[in-house]
């Protein structure tokens, strides 16, 4: 699952960042959880997280601190997400019913 935040810091213009695999790795592990518990329950600080690590993947200069980073947001929204299916279950099924 990939998600596109757009992120609005105090005294700046808002961005948009895009998770990918090591944001989605590096919140795994920061929080102990799996992607399946984003299903039953996302919260602020979670969506902070990921916003703060791709955000730092794509060159935005953020504060060394979470905490700090999080101090400064004013809004953060999902603007985008996009269901990835890694097994092509619809592809597997078509090319299943071809033979």
């Amino acid at each position: 699952m990939k998600l596109r935040y757009r992120v609005t810091r105090t005294g700046m213009e808002p961005y948009e960042v895009n998770t990918n695999l090591f944001v989605v790795v590096a919140w795994e592990r920061k929080f102990k959880t799996k992607i399946s518990a984003m299903r039953d329950g996302f919260g602020y600080e979670d969506m902070a997280y990921q916003a703060y690590e791709a955000s730092k993947l794509a060159g935005v200069v953020v504060p060394v601190t979470f905490d700090d980073f999080i101090r400064q947001l004013e809004d953060l929204e999902v603007v985008d997400q996009e269901q990835e299916n890694p097994t092509h279950a619809e592809q597997s099924a078509e090319h299943s019913q071809n033979f």
